[in-house]
């Protein structure tokens, strides 16, 4: 067998490799004798057809069986001889010398995988969130809780701000209802802004029974394009004005948050535990995020294109199975390709360098974080050793377990040789979500 190979750009290759005659006759040989003993013709008995019977019938498709085995048996030992990667299953194309006699020829085009240096590591730098929990943290949470436990009564005094008004609407542009009508009892809550900038604020002041015609814009970056940047009229029937009513700081309010004392100072404690936990898992994750950006920032691949296709593929997914669960042809989604493309090359380039990351430095899973990644996921279920069971007993599943665990071992390989500072963080900041491709 005769290998070459050609690059034809930096990632793109096209290797030729050439089959010895020899190669085919010894292969085809074999084919013809279980042939033989096999096939079934008239004037013969069975397994007793003549070899040059069986090679005068059968012999054109025996040599395209045969060059098709071939091309799967020598193209992995070509790549293997040349020590190419590719990404992606190749291009093959017979290009000749498929005559017998003459050998056998094909060229196969793939892309391989990039070269990825790691030697400036020590270059990057990352600041990671210091965070103290104070009194201020404590109080403002209660606050937040008594907010999510609130109750609605009706109000003696017109509508203000925080107060959920009840109403009937309907909506037009240009002449033309765009609500189906008229919505009915539909609640808002004035400053929660729900509802398109302005039309809270029309609200305040009204009192039940009170009808309104008022008109406001819709957002220029609204997602209905047929009202986009549109002047809306509203006309508006006022049903109810209620207050909220937050609930006393005290032994019941305790034990709805798992704290059975009736005693202040330990379901702040209770509080300042759980806050603690969720913050760890903020910061870990904005350090995570960190670093991640650090990485595609500072470490420059090139991005073989199939996989760039491949993660819109995966990106846009979810689209066409939500597509298709409301009977929708996702071909009419119409959805552009190149606003995934920027969100597809980094998660292409983070996965390759992670992996190399990974492999040179032949980073393995912890079985101990694995078990103890799956019991935290576990918890959250009424029967956590089913759900510990249900991972192990499937391969596919407990590998994306060990995958999330070896991501985060190797962010910590990572954290150990890029430089990174403190930065004193309050823990309003620290608990922000950030929106990341």
């Amino acid at each position: 067998m005769q290998v070459s190979v050609e690059e034809t750009s930096e990632l793109s290759r096209k290797m030729t490799v050439n089959v010895p005659e020899e190669v085919i006759q010894e292969k085809m040989e074999s084919r013809f004798s279980t042939l033989a003993r096999e096939v079934k013709l008239d004037g013969f008995r069975p397994g007793k057809v003549p070899k040059h019977v069986v090679k005068k019938m059968f012999a054109a498709r025996v040599r395209e069986e045969v060059t098709g085995d071939v091309i799967q048996t020598t193209y992995f030992d070509a790549l293997q001889e040349q020590n190419l990667r590719p990404v992606s299953q190749p291009h093959i194309v017979p290009v000749g010398l498929d005559k017998e006699g003459e050998g056998f020829q094909y060229t196969a085009e793939f892309e391989v995988f990039p070269e990825i240096s790691l030697d400036n590591l020590e270059d990057i730098e990352i600041q990671r969130p210091v965070v103290e929990i104070q009194e201020s943290d404590i109080d403002a949470m209660i606050e937040k809780l008594r907010d999510q436990k609130k109750e609605w009564q009706t109000a003696e005094h017109a509508a203000r701000e925080g107060d959920r008004v009840t109403i009937n609407f309907s909506g037009s542009v240009d002449g033309e209802n765009f609500t189906d009508g008229k919505v009915q009892d539909y609640q808002v809550v004035i400053g929660d802004k729900q509802m398109i900038p302005g039309f809270e604020e029309q609200l305040l002041g009204l009192e039940p029974g009170a009808n309104v015609t008022f008109k406001v814009t819709f957002p220029e970056q609204y997602g209905n394009e047929k009202l986009a940047g549109k002047d809306a009229e509203f006309e508006i029937e006022v049903l109810k004005v209620e207050s909220p009513v937050l609930p006393e700081v005290n032994g019941e309010f305790f034990k709805a948050f798992g704290v059975e004392e009736d005693d202040l100072q330990a379901f702040r404690e209770h509080l300042k535990e759980s806050m603690q936990r969720e913050l760890e898992r903020n910061v870990h994750g904005k350090v995570k995020n960190a670093v991640m950006d650090a990485l595609f920032e500072n470490i420059k691949v090139t991005l073989p294109r199939t996989m760039i296709d491949q993660e819109i593929d995966y990106l846009l997914k979810p689209y066409q199975e939500n597509a298709a669960k409301q009977n929708i042809n996702p071909e009419d989604l119409q959805i552009p390709r190149e606003g995934f493309e920027e969100q597809a090359k980094r998660r292409v380039a983070l996965g390759l360098i992670m992996d190399e990351i990974v492999q040179k430095n032949e980073i393995k899973p912890d079985p101990e974080r694995v078990r103890s990644a799956i019991e935290d996921l576990a918890q959250s279920y009424e029967r956590p050793q089913d759900v510990i069971n249900w991972y192990y007993s499937d391969e596919a599943r407990l590998n994306e377990i060990e995958q999330m665990v070896l991501e985060d071992q190797a962010v910590e390989w990572l954290l150990e040789r890029i430089k990174v500072s403190d930065e004193p963080t309050s823990y309003e900041s620290a608990m922000k979500q950030e929106n990341k491709q």
